[in-house]
């Protein structure tokens, strides 16, 4: 609520609606959450901006100034740190451990995804444009994802995946990976950057939270649904084997470890599906054949 006088007479206004709400709707006014602020000096928070009064005097327009006076939603510095800080580890982009075992699509997906959410909401704000802060710590964060992935660095995987797209404000760089398909399907192609930071007068926001995507919990329901032995590549009978921990996977006293330990190790995981009888021979103790790469 927008109102110009002095502050003696905005209390009285809201003790006036703290009484209607009182008696006629039942309803309590939340003292912490319905402030009186100085809109020249202090900022409202509502809904994740910053509504305040802009004040610019050399903006001038036709001979006027143009700016002051006119009321500005803005991007919060406070939430700007917050969401750099997911994406930081000492004051540094770190790399995120839970998304080294992805392929390098769906990294790039899943930093795209978050960036481009957070941008859309605050496509209203007047300084939009300080995201670009947020979209260097994500794009650093990714490339040393990457590069811990590969054991490699942050320039060669820069180099590898860079590339300029068209966008309708022009020619954009951003960082992109693309995977071919067969039978003459256009290729699918992930991409981090691209989004002009723009302010849109006539953006539609959608006031949907971004999740934060991790494969923790979903990683072995896709591998399930690829149905397919992760040994000999059989189709049917699938099944998952497990160990305890990873450490269990060096147990001294065995003289050779078999096949499917060797994988496990590899990736580094504690399960392994694979076939009826796949998942009878290593019960067993039979050899198994390792038919993938």
């Amino acid at each position: 609520m927008g109102f110009a006088g002095p502050k003696r007479e905005a209390e009285e206004i809201k003790s006036r609606i703290r009484a209607f709400l009182r008696d006629e709707l039942k309803l309590e006014l939340s003292e912490p959450k319905t402030l009186i602020t100085h809109a020249a000096s202090q900022a409202a928070h509502f809904l994740g901006y910053e509504i305040r009064v802009q004040h610019a005097d050399t903006k001038i327009t036709r001979q006027r100034r143009a700016v002051n006076g006119a009321i500005g939603l803005f991007v919060p510095r406070q939430v700007i740190r917050q969401k750099c800080a997911l994406y930081m580890s000492r004051g540094q982009p770190a790399q995120r451990g839970p998304l080294l075992h992805d392929e390098d699509f769906t990294i790039v997906a899943k930093y795209q995804a978050e960036f481009r959410g957070l941008v859309q909401y605050y496509l209203l704000a007047q300084d939009v444009f300080r995201l670009g802060r947020l979209q260097w710590v994500m794009e650093t964060s990714m490339l040393k994802t990457l590069a811990g992935k590969h054991r490699s660095t942050v320039t060669k995987m820069s180099r590898k995946y860079k590339s300029t797209i068209e966008t309708p404000d022009g020619p954009r760089r951003c960082i992109q990976v693309t995977v071919p398909r067969d039978e003459g399907k256009k290729p699918l192609a992930a991409r981090f950057g691209g989004i002009p930071l723009k302010r849109q007068r006539t953006a539609v926001l959608t006031d949907i939270r971004p999740v934060m995507a991790s494969m923790k919990r979903n990683e072995l329901i896709h591998r399930l649904l690829a149905e397919c032995c992760e040994m000999c590549e059989a189709r049917t009978n699938l099944e998952v084997h497990h160990v305890r921990k990873l450490a269990d996977l060096n147990r001294p006293g065995r003289r050779e470890k078999p096949a499917w330990v060797h994988l496990m190790a590899m990736r580094r995981r504690k399960t392994l599906v694979i076939c009826r009888r796949c998942h009878e021979d290593i019960h067993a103790g039979r050899p198994t054949a390792v038919l993938r790469k």
